[in-house]
């Protein structure tokens, strides 16, 4: 069975043994920690769901409101993290540890910088900022926005160091570590909210809190690691045999003080040359996603609970695609790094090959077990009904598509191939999600279902452009470090 899967994820160009830096087993330790990491967080909000809903209706409102505010600055830390993720690869790919510590050590300037800066302005203007976005609701609920917002903002500059750091361990195929913590992590929190809604009936703050130590843990605990990590060194009494092993093993990166409290303009660019794009994406991305939600509540309540249930299938059946994109993002950047175009197309080839193979039989689990699981929904069996539907339609494309639109993009990232794949990301999601969303769920009266399809006729197009884009070989001519 291991060779069949071996024979199937092994593209049919290849290159000589000595250059591929991942072996087989090295890609699955590299991806199964990323594959369980994404997993934790997925059910840990289902678990804060849960647990908010006994704080009451109005806590249960001013969380979800809150966290969609809190998502546009989340993916703003995680689209800086991932710019830095792509330099500090390419320097691990290049054998160069000294720069490879200076990029780590600006990365974590930058997001200590621009999160303070963030929870400084949400802390001041949280009240206005909230009355400006949700001001209709009711006070109880607006009460309740105002706190989870002023402590949840406190959390910033944590959850930013922490993705800097998870960034630099990712970008040396650490994955374990990074699990790890989030496991820890998570249950804190999980135990932090039980004993702060059901012991101290603290209410919304008894949800705030625990998120807030849970995230203050993962960001000392990873700078911790990020400061101890050692590079192996050459002892006088090796031989021949050993000197070679020691050159051919990965380069490792850590924190020093004095790569952090400095101003390095030309590593600071670097950077932001591949984060600002990612951001302009990611927050974009989001926008549109907070406008396609206030389509969906024009079509009644059995298609918006039918929609919020598939949703959260959705994010479990996303799972193996977002995991496998961060794989792309440590594997080619090392290549391109270490200046073999050759070894990066064919991991590129390779990841994709086992982003494909892996998502086919994720989504199809996935969509067999949902109307297991539906049985325990308290919802109508219309709604249950169009959930199966739009679950089929998601699982169906997303395990088709989604390798080429989200999992090949991080590879082109990875490569510095990112004005592109910005451009693209863009077009599609105006020109394309949401023109498609209006026509087909509203014009043509497919409500969500037609919302759903126009998600993935945004992932096709998305697809063949960057199908495109890989094959021509445009994105092999980018340099980000040198």
């Amino acid at each position: 069975m291991r060779q069949f899967i071996c024979r199937l994820t092994e593209p049919a160009k290849t290159i000589p043994d000595k250059r591929k830096i991942f072996s087989n087993h090295d890609l699955k330790v590299l991806i199964f920690p990323l594959f369980l990491e994404q997993f934790l967080e997925v059910l840990v909000g289902v678990s804060d769901t849960f647990m908010v809903s006994y704080a009451g209706e109005a806590a249960v409102s001013g969380v979800s409101l809150v966290n969609m505010f809190n998502t546009v600055f989340i993916f703003l830390f995680s689209a800086l993290a991932s710019g830095g993720a792509v330099v500090v690869s390419q320097y691990i790919g290049n054998r160069d540890r000294k720069n490879g510590n200076l990029s780590a050590g600006q990365l974590v300037m930058i997001s200590a910088v621009f999160s303070a800066a963030v929870m400084t302005f949400s802390l001041v203007f949280s009240r206005p900022l909230l009355q400006l976005l949700f001001g209709e609701v009711d006070q109880d609920v607006m009460e309740a926005c105002v706190t989870y917002l002023q402590i949840s903002s406190y959390s910033y500059p944590a959850i930013a160091v922490y993705n800097a750091g998870a960034a630099v361990y990712r970008s040396m195929g650490k994955t374990n570590v990074t699990m790890n913590i989030s496991l820890a992590a998570n249950g804190i929190n999980i135990a932090g909210n039980a004993i702060g809604v059901f012991v101290l009936h603290a209410g919304v703050a008894g949800v705030a809190y625990p998120s807030l130590i849970a995230r203050t843990f993962s960001a000392v605990v990873i700078l911790f690691l990020c400061f101890r990590q050692r590079e192996r060194k050459e002892s006088p009494h090796q031989n021949r045999t050993d000197r070679e092993s020691l050159s051919q093993t990965p380069v490792l990166v850590r924190l020093e003080w004095k790569e952090i409290f400095c101003f390095q303009k030309s590593m600071v660019k670097r950077i932001l040359r591949i984060a600002v794009p990612n951001g302009i994406e990611n927050g974009l991305f989001q926008l549109v996603k907070v406008g396609l939600s206030s389509i969906t509540a024009l079509f009644g309540t059995v298609q918006i609970a039918a929609n919020g249930v598939a949703q959260s299938f959705w994010s479990v059946a996303a799972l193996m695609g977002t995991a496998l994109g961060l794989a792309f993002v440590t594997v080619i950047g090392q290549c391109m790094g270490a200046g073999d175009r050759e070894a990066a197309d064919y991991y590129m080839r390779k990841l994709l090959r086992i982003t494909f193979l892996a998502s086919v039989l994720w989504n199809g689990l996935i969509l067999l077990v949902t109307p297991v699981i539906l049985r325990g929904y308290a919802i109508s069996a219309e709604a249950a009904h169009l959930v199966v539907i739009l679950v089929t339609i998601h699982n169906v494309f997303n395990a088709m598509f989604y390798p080429f639109s989200g999992a090949l993009a991080n590879g082109l990232r990875a490569a510095g191939d990112v004005k592109f794949t910005m451009y693209v990301s863009v077009f599609s999601t105006i020109g394309c999600r949401v023109f498609f969303s209006v026509l087909f769920g509203i014009w043509m009266g497919l409500g969500v279902i037609g919302i759903a399809s126009a998600m993935c006729l945004d992932w096709m197009i998305r697809s063949l452009f960057f199908w495109i884009r890989f094959c021509r070989g445009k994105w092999k001519e980018f340099r980000v470090i040198g």
